[in-house]
This record gives structure tokens, C-alpha cells and sequence, in this order.
């Protein structure tokens, strides 16, 4: 069977470092330059991309390998990948200088390799090594709080045009050599580039954590500097079942900043979801931002949505509305989730990211209030975390668990039997839930008439 008429595959294989392979050789580049290449070449629909793990040629990476031709090419660099979409892939000429002629010389460096690898892991085992998943895992803290440093000093944003590292000291009022040690860790994480001594951003980063970036996410990814000391308090929280202790100020502009960016993402496939239909009268309990409420409106012109927030937040929301322009549909009202009645006649009530702040008790009454705000065939959407019964997958959900561990006094995250018991309870009939993909799915419930 041959779906396409080529699949290139090409190794991006991670090793610890001081060992041979693709990635500490520039494949993440070649990938991306291959992808823009085949795209801009009209080749998506003949041209199959994979990334692959090792293919045993560590040492003259970046390797790819093209099928159903069987040629192996080696050493290739980002600017050898035009050449090879255009006349290979386009025009069915592989190109010379870059594949491996000799197949018995290719054979048996592929098997020298994997004999290599083979003894050094009998060895490691026989010495009772750590595994590299559990060291790189141990480990990982450090990249986050490297990159989580560079965001709480803007660095990206200083860096439109190359720099030398004192220079960037100079305009951040940082120590040089602590400053410089920090750019070349960003150089090697590949979140900067590094020339003649001069850093510069990369394209992603450009556009992602830089000041006038297309995207620019730094407010709600700053948001984790303010976890980074909750979760660092992880062990106490173990031992006491109390959440970690608040030593300053929570910044509400960078938590709401993530959460809106997270649901600006997914309010088009939720309301694409729950539908709009029929809808009159929405309330958004715990809106934040107001990115669920806006979708909603924008795809019913005729509905009219309540987001009930902390008064500290509305002046967010009100942002978000007002840049939406719908200030005349989409209103807020204070009010506090955990307490507060939230009137009547609504045909919709979404409960986004909320019930995981929560206790079980506490979810109970909130869904008790939720169903009395409600018309007769009126819903209720609880968008959040579904748990397997033992809570151990979604692997993501169990992680955030953690983080309302950390973070809340009674939150966790909770099983589709918890959400269907808590609703049925509540009075809600025709229970069910709905796959969504990602770390969150639904569940609904409706009102009786």
C-alpha cells in the first residue's frame, strides 16, 4: 500500500547530552524547513512528513530517509532541504552529494551503532544507572525556570534587533556574566540564536513571548511564575493536605490572561458543541475574561449572556467585551460562585474551569444553585478535567490535581461518575458526556420541563 508518493521520515532522536544525534545536530530546523518547503511546493497531498527516533546514523545527523526509493540521506542542513524537495520530491532526482551510496557500508555503520548503544545500556544497567527518563524528568525544572526568568525580565522583547550580552545587561539593568549565562542557556534550549557574540530571538519566540508579537502570550504564561512558588511548597502540602502559603500578592491580570488565552482557543469547539440554538439567556459562572461568553454571542445574534465574576476581575472582562463590541449583549454582574444565588431564566448556564477549584460539597451546591438559575429544558455545560474512576488518566488531569493541591483548599479534579452522581443530585436529567479532545471534555445536563 503506498498512500502518498513519498513518506519521508526524519530522525529527531533526543540523547543525553555528549551523545551523538539529530537533535543536538539541527533537525527540529530541517523538519520545519522541510514542512514550509513541501507546503509552498503544493506537495501536502504526495508528500508524507514523519519524525522519527533513531535510525542508527547518529554521528552524521541530521539523517532522512525517503520511501519508497529507500534513499538515506545524511548531514542534511536546512539549506539542503530545497534542493531536496525540489528535485527529489518534486522532481524525482535524488540528489547525490547528500544520500549514502554504499548500502553495505550504510548496513553495517547502522549495525556498529546499535551494537554500541546495546553495550552502554547492559553497562549503565549493570552499574544501576537512573534511566534517562527518570534523571531528564528530576531535571526539568530547571529549562522552566530558566525561560520563566528570561519572561519575568522580558528578554525577547529586548531582542528585535542581534545584542551582545552586555549590552542586553545594560538595557535590563541585570549583572553581566549572570545575564550572559542566562542567554547562552536560551541559545541552547533554541529559544534564541547566537552570532559573532550577538543573541537574537528566534521566529517563535518573536512571536509568542516578545512585546508586539502577532501572539504575544507573556501575561498568561507569566501566570506559572506564580505557580512555580506554590508548587515548590509541594512536599508540605503532601504532608499538612493544606494548600501552599501565599507569601504575595496573586496577580490577577496574568491568571486571567491564561485563562483567557486557553479558552480563546476552545470556546469555538465548545459552542460549536453545545449549539446555540433556542438559546435566549446565557450565565457564564466564573467567566474570567469573558472569551466563552463572547463566543457564544457572536454565533447567536439574539442571545443576551450574564458573566457573574469578583469584582476584581469584571474590570478584565469588561476589557474583553468592550474590544469585542458587544457591550450591548454580553454584561457582567459581581458576584461570588461559591454563595451567591444567580437568579432565574436562563437557558444555558456554563460552568467553565470551575468545579476543579472546588470540593465535592461544594460543586453539590454550586450545581443546586445552577439548576434553580435554569428555565424548564434548560442546561447546564461543565467544561473541565473528566477523570477515569481510579483518577489516574488523563494523565494531564491527574497532574492538575496536583495543582489544585497546591493552589485551593478542597479543589481537585473529578471522575464522570462524580460529575453525573453531583448533577443527577442536583435535579438534572439526560446526564451525559461529551468528548471534546484535549485536557478537557463536557458534561451536560438539563432541567426538567
Amino acid at each position: 500500500m503506498q498512500p502518498f508518493r513519498y513518506h519521508v521520515l526524519v530522525c529527531d532522536q533526543k540523547k543525553p547530552d555528549g551523545s551523538p544525534c539529530c537533535s543536538a545536530q539541527g533537525s527540529a530546523a530541517v523538519l520545519a524547513e522541510l514542512r514550509m518547503r513541501v507546503a509552498r511546493a503544493g506537495l501536502l497531498d504526495t508528500v508524507q512528513i514523519t519524525v522519527s527516533g533513531s535510525i542508527g546514523l547518529c554521528g552524521r545527523g541530521p539523517n532522512m530517509v525517503v520511501y519508497p526509493d529507500g534513499v538515506w540521506y545524511s548531514a542534511v542542513g536546512p539549506g539542503d532541504v530545497a534542493e531536496i524537495v525540489s528535485e527529489h520530491l518534486a522532481g524525482g532526482r535524488p540528489v547525490a552529494r547528500l544520500l549514502n551510496a554504499d548500502e553495505s557500508a550504510l548496513r553495517a555503520e547502522i549495525i556498529g551503532n546499535r551494537d554500541k548503544m546495546m553495550a552502554a545500556m547492559r553497562a549503565r544497567d549493570a552499574a544501576g544507572a537512573v534511566p534517562d527518563e527518570i534523571a531528564l524528568t528530576i531535571q526539568g525544572f530547571r529549562e522552566s525556570r530558566i525561560l520563566l526568568s528570561a519572561l519575568e525580565l522580558d528578554v525577547f522583547s529586548h531582542l528585535g534587533t542581534p545584542a551582545s550580552a552586555s549590552d542586553v545587561a545594560r538595557t535590563l539593568g541585570t549583572d553581566p556574566r549572570a545575564t550572559e549565562a542566562l542567554l547562552n542557556a536560551l541559545v541552547a534550549m533554541a529559544l534564541l540564536t547566537k552570532h559573532d557574540g550577538a543573541y537574537e530571538r528566534t521566529t517563535v519566540t518573536a512571536r509568542y513571548l516578545a512585546e508586539g508579537g502577532p501572539d504575544d502570550s507573556r501575561l498568561g504564561l507569566r501566570h506559572n511564575v506564580n505557580l512555580w512558588e506554590s508548587w515548590s511548597a509541594l512536599t508540605q502540602c503532601v504532608r499538612t493536605g493544606r494548600p501552599a502559603p501565599r507569601t504575595g500578592t496573586r496577580d490577577t491580570d496574568a491568571f486571567i490572561g491564561a485563562m483567557h488565552k486557553n479558552a480563546a482557543l476552545r470556546a469555538p469547539l465548545v459552542v460549536a458543541t453545545v449549539g446555540v440554538d433556542g438559546v435566549r439567556r446565557m450565565i457564564d459562572i466564573g467567566g474570567g475574561s469573558g472569551a466563552y461568553s463572547i463566543a457564544f454571542a457572536r454565533a447567536n445574534p439574539s442571545l443576551a449572556v450574564t458573566v457573574l465574576d469578583l469584582e476584581g476581575v469584571l474590570p478584565i472582562t469588561r476589557r474583553h467585551i468592550d474590544e469585542a463590541k458587544l457591550g450591548d449583549r454580553v454584561t457582567t454582574v459581581a458576584g461570588d460562585l461559591t454563595a451567591d444565588a444567580f437568579g432565574e431564566g436562563y437557558d444555558l448556564a456554563l460552568l467553565s474551569a470551575i468545579c476543579h477549584m472546588l470540593g465535592p460539597e461544594e460543586n453539590q451546591d454550586l450545581l443546586r444553585r445552577t439548576f434553580a438559575a435554569l428555565v424548564p429544558k434548560g442546561r447546564v455545560v461543565i467544561q473541565d478535567h473528566v477523570m477515569s474512576d481510579d483518577k489516574t488518566s488523563p494523565r494531564m488531569g491527574a497532574l492538575f490535581a496536583i495543582n489544585m493541591l497546591v493552589n485551593t483548599e478542597k479543589g481537585s479534579t473529578f471522575s464522570e461518575r462524580e460529575y453525573a452522581t453531583w448533577l443527577t443530585k442536583a435535579g438534572f436529567v439526560g446526564v451525559r458526556r461529551v468528548a471534546l479532545g484535549g485536557p478537557n471534555d463536557l458534561m451536560i445536563g438539563e432541567r426538567g420541563a
